[in-house]
């Protein structure tokens, strides 16, 4: 893109205001930097309106591109909805956030949080911050294990787990924008495990000029952090630009003692050349260490509250000590968009990635020196130092590495009407887990990485499984999209074939050495879009997806250290996948008095798979529960208003209902789940929003409410509803020195609520004694444990450009 004099982007501000796509006091904003020459290098490209033909072409206004922001962080004071409501124009259902809103959030917090505003989205979060990935998503009732997620390009989650991992992607200062796709996502997306939709988060480009961005944040909680960012400009006559930032984050835990330390490292670099060629790298790389919140069960939360926390000292012989109860971990993502212009309406666009994560997570638990087991043989004595007792508190060590590589291609064949894509994506997980145990001082150390382990009478590391996990996946798609009466009537038809083979092995004695399983499933789609004015747009979409089974459970055996006894067994074949048919309707308006989406939406699930966690001897195990067969329905929408002597409202809503189709089996016998109401998935749930700027005062304010979910399969036991609410405030300056346009910042979140369940960490069949369809009682299980939600926080940041 061609640079603009300050001149050209004055006159294009004023063409603009003329026409309304820009807010006078923006304009005036741009209009006295671009005299100062002034405007900030440090900012996002501002987001291109979309793009019309024929008969639905709009004004010219909505096709300016300006070069440089408002703000050093990339406000441009032209997105809908505050930055809350981008258009949209595909066939399905798709929301998000832009810079505009994501520059007024706390710079703590991740993707996941910034689009919790968004129609149908949920998030459940232990930490007020944002900062932490102890955090839960769902989408239309369907959980992050069941979601989606791709960054520049990339699947940068755990494809094992399938957990985003969210807070290690990117600092929210670098983020562009973060788009939600509920239901089936691009069929062209490195993922295959998108029942649930897809979540992607674009970058910043770097800028064109030499600059950087720097900010300093402190509040409560003891939160204090530091960022920095630097632009290269334009590197020699290379037309090579990039950008390199570095954070450090500190905190205190809201409840309970111990806290969050996180440094992280992102940067970006491209070049674009010729008509339609381009190369963007990005890397980013993350180190958090965190202790642990609990999570409790609700007669824990009833009678503690918040109270109920890990032990702040050590007594020699609590498990329950808070240094026992934390994690560290290491991620490193890579990627590097290629884009060619092979001739005349024929594109290649080549994608590969890397991602490496290394982590522990630790608890506590207590060893029997003479009765202590590896696998289902007799392990001791264990080797303690000399003269302890023969029980000793211990803590146990859950430590990993997964690497991934991936490749992702695309090939576009534009001819006449009509837009054929192929496409093909390759990954390649290597993934190892050996949980350990350490004994600690008298002080409470133990030591976090296994590199101390207890040992057996043999000379081995007592551990509870060894597990080492192969997963490759092979995807091939087609998708064709045929365009008539002047490209307002789109037909598309796609077919995606996804094959994977997981192959594992498991070192502990009684355990079936070599497991694993093959799948290949076929994941047809049609769609049809109608753009009945230049201001209106209909489309019916229908979709199909599934998932694997989440974690390495059914995998591998695993077995108690105390009793010798096999806890899960591996599943022959692997557990059958979960697969959705869905459908979908909607309605999009873009006019001069308001914004609206609409999305009516009907599931049928067949295996509907339910991450759910829970503590054994101190390590966390993740299993999957089958749901059996679940029919989701519901509508969801948005509606954005103009901006109003500069505020800009934002509504969004989603009804749901949603059911288990059949009894499941528990206890020897079945439940009578059929007809019960899905866990996770609230009826109603709604957000309000309102965005004010000026162009020096500014603030943000949302309002969420969430519906009662259970988390039992037979409803004995549910979520209480609840609200939560935001607000931000701030005021820019005009440049001081070389500082260009600093800014003061206050976030508060979690205003007016402090007490209060936002999730279900661990779910059971039946909370209480039930009798099962054939007349036997279904003696209940462990309790469902809950997420604790955040308290109130604010946060005071210092901005400012250079």
């Amino acid at each position: 893109m061609r640079r603009l004099s300050a001149n050209s982007v004055t006159l294009l501000c004023t063409a603009a205001v003329a026409t309304g796509s820009i807010a006078p006091s923006f304009a005036a904003s741009v209009k006295e930097s671009s005299r100062k020459k002034a405007l900030s290098s440090t900012a996002l490209h501002a987001p291109a309106a979309h793009k019309k033909s024929g008969p639905v072409q709009a004004g010219k206004a909505e096709e300016i591109t300006v070069s440089s922001g408002v703000t050093p962080n990339g406000v441009t004071g032209r997105s809908a909805g505050g930055g809350m409501m981008p258009r949209q124009t595909e066939a399905f259902s798709k929301s998000g956030v832009t810079r505009d809103y994501i520059a007024a959030q706390a710079p703590a917090t991740n993707a996941l949080t910034l689009v919790k505003n968004t129609p149908g989205v949920i998030v459940a979060s232990a930490d007020p911050t944002g900062a932490t990935d102890r955090m839960s998503v769902s989408i239309r009732g369907m959980n992050q294990n069941e979601l989606g997620y791709e960054l520049e390009g990339m699947n940068p989650s755990d494809v094992l787990y399938y957990s985003p991992l969210s807070s290690g992607w990117a600092d929210t200062e670098n983020v562009g924008s973060v788009t939600v796709t509920p239901g089936a996502p691009d069929l062209m997306a490195p993922t295959f495990s998108a029942v649930g939709g897809l979540i992607s988060e674009k970058l910043r480009d770097p800028s064109r000029k030499f600059g950087g961005l720097i900010d300093l944040t402190y509040g409560g909680n003891n939160m204090k952090r530091e960022f920095i960012r630097l632009d290269s400009g334009e590197i020699g006559h290379t037309g090579v630009n990039s950008f390199a930032s570095f954070s450090d984050t500190q905190a205190s835990n809201w409840r309970g003692p111990g806290g969050l330390h996180r440094w992280h490292i992102d940067f970006k670099a491209n070049k674009k050349w010729g008509d339609g060629n381009s190369i963007t790298t990005f890397m980013s790389y993350n180190d958090v260490k965190e202790n642990l919140y609990t999570y409790p069960t609700m007669a824990q939360w009833n009678a503690q509250g918040i109270g109920y926390n890990y032990s702040k000292e050590f007594t020699g012989s609590n498990t329950n000590y808070y240094k026992f109860h934390q994690y560290e971990w290491r991620h490193a993502r890579a990627s590097v968009q290629m884009k060619f212009k092979l001739a005349d309406g024929l594109n290649l666009s080549v994608t590969p990635y890397v991602f490496n994560v290394s982590g522990t997570v630790q608890g506590g638990s207590t060893l029997n020196q003479n009765k202590a087991y590896m696998g289902n043989e007799p392990a001791g004595p264990l080797q303690f130092p000399e003269g302890s007792a023969s029980t000793q508190v211990a803590q146990s060590n859950d430590t990993f590495s997964e690497s991934t590589f991936g490749i992702n291609s695309i090939l576009d064949w534009k001819r006449g009407h009509n837009d054929l894509q192929f496409g093909y994506w390759y990954s390649y997980i290597n993934y190892a887990e050996s949980p350990t145990y350490s004994l600690p001082d008298a002080q409470g150390n133990a030591n976090r990485w296994g590199n101390d382990p207890v040992l057996t009478a043999s000379g081995q590391p007592l551990r509870q499984w060894d597990a080492h996990v192969i997963q490759q996946t092979n995807t091939i798609s087609i998708m064709d999209t045929y365009s008539l009466l002047h490209d307002r009537l789109k037909l598309s038809a796609g077919f995606k074939e996804a094959m994977i083979t997981r192959t594992a092995t498991n070192l502990m004695p009684g355990a079936t050495y070599a497991t694993g399983f093959s799948d290949a499933q076929p994941l047809p789609r049609v769609s049809i879009s109608y753009q009945l004015t230049p201001r209106d747009q209909i489309y019916i979409n229908g979709t199909t997806a599934f998932r694997e089974a989440a974690a390495i459970t059914p995998s591998v055996d695993m077995f108690s250290s105390s009793t010798g006894a096999m806890t899960t067994q591996h599943v022959k074949g692997g557990i059958k996948p979960e697969y959705s048919i869905s459908e979908e309707l909607g309605y999009r308006h873009y006019g001069k008095y308001f914004n609206l989406s609409l999305a009516f939406f009907n599931y049928n699930f067949t295996n509907r798979q339910i991450t759910s966690s829970s503590l054994v001897e101190g390590t966390t195990i993740t299993t999957s529960l089958n749901g059996g067969g679940q029919t989701t329905r519901g509508i969801s929408g948005e509606i954005s208003l103009p901006r109003w002597h500069h505020f800009t409202p934002y509504f969004s809503g989603q009804y749901l209902h949603a059911t288990i189709d059949n009894n499941l089996a528990a206890g020897g016998t079945y439940l009578p789940t059929a007809g019960k109401r899905a866990v996770l998935s609230p009826k109603f749930s709604g957000s309000i929003g309102l965005s004010y700027d000026d162009g020096h005062v500014f603030g943000n304010f949302s309002f969420n409410y969430i519906g009662s979910e259970y988390s039992t399969f037979m409803n004995d036991e549910k979520i209480p509803s609840y609200e939560t609410a935001n607000l931000g405030i701030g005021y820019r300056f005009n440049d001081v020195l070389f500082f260009k346009r600093p800014q003061l910042q206050l976030n508060m979140t979690n205003l007016g609520n402090s007490h209060y369940l936002s999730g279900a960490w661990g779910l059971t069949t039946n909370a209480h004694n039930t009798m099962g369809v054939d007349g036997h009682t279904v003696v209940k299980g462990s309790a469902p444990t809950y997420i604790t939600g955040g308290n109130f926080t604010g946060l005071v940041t210092l901005t400012a450009g250079f």
